[in-house]
């Protein structure tokens, strides 16, 4: 493939490497270092969510870019550092770390980044307002934000971007002190998308628009992280993406039984972008 072709639908996975996925999705005999290749020829955006685990390297990134096609887009999922630990308060120096990690060697493939908060943290406006106000909305935004990293980053940051584009920001909840048109409000001034996240009801299901995106997270029909989606399903979501008429990002993160990479191709054939 020599390049993705724009699109307003971005249909892909959450992250790649999953050793049930070898010789079920990825073919018999692929090394392990060639699956995001070969997914990445197959689907328009894959979720970055190894960045939420741990800060990862700008040599990572830059190869993640470069073994991607022209026109791929990756989202990437913010630390639960900031998230889990930090609750979004004094936080910072942890997003001048994550953003100095090798986010920016992305350039023209980064896509949203994705906020997950837990279970755990209710809503409380004040918190959310002034974790809002700390995101950068451009790339060179978040290089200045990056520059104030602190010592643990010596020596492997990175501090500029090769293009200057907007960043996008989305919120995932997990509790239900969320569902209220007050915080449907607050998303919609700060201009921060609410995931619309299929859980097989263990988390509130929230499918308003609050920006000029949407995003969506597919973690399992009827058990959370197991359950693919039959033909029925696919159909109800293809129709919604459709009459969101939003630029849609949709991630599968039903990944136990090797649901997710077949069921992002299944939608993507859907939307016409497979």
């Amino acid at each position: 493939m020599e390049r993705w072709p724009d699109s307003q639908y971005r249909i892909g996975i959450s992250g790649w490497r999953y050793p049930p996925w070898r010789k079920v999705y990825y073919p018999d005999g692929l090394p392990q270092r060639a699956e995001l290749e070969y997914a990445s020829r197959r689907l328009n955006s894959v979720e970055l969510n190894g960045s939420f685990y741990s800060l990862q390297r700008p040599t990572s990134y830059q190869r993640w870019y470069d073994e991607t096609p022209p026109g791929f887009v990756f989202s990437v999922k913010g630390p639960r550092f900031v998230t889990h630990l930090k609750k979004l308060a004094d936080v910072e120096a942890p997003l001048a770390n994550f953003f100095a990690s090798g986010v920016l060697a992305l350039a023209d493939k980064l896509g949203p980044v994705l906020w997950q908060l837990p279970p755990t943290l209710g809503y409380e406006p004040a918190r959310l307002a002034a974790f809002f106000d700390l995101l950068p909305r451009t790339t060179s935004a978040a290089a200045k934000v990056a520059k104030g990293h602190d010592e643990r980053m010596e020596g492997r940051s990175l501090l500029t971007c090769p293009v200057d584009q907007p960043i996008r920001h989305a919120l995932e909840i997990r509790h239900p002190s969320y569902q209220n048109q007050e915080f449907l409000d607050l998303l919609r001034e700060h201009d921060i998308a609410v995931v619309c996240a299929d859980s097989a009801g263990k988390w509130p299901l929230l499918d308003a628009i609050t920006a000029d995106f949407a995003y969506v997270r597919l973690h399992g029909a009827e058990e959370l992280y197991v359950s693919g989606y039959d033909d029925k399903a696919l159909d109800a979501w293809a129709k919604k993406i459709q009459a969101w008429h939003q630029d849609v990002y949709v991630y599968f993160d039903n990944d136990v039984k090797v649901r997710a990479p077949f069921d992002a191709e299944a939608l993507a054939g859907r939307l016409g972008t497979g």
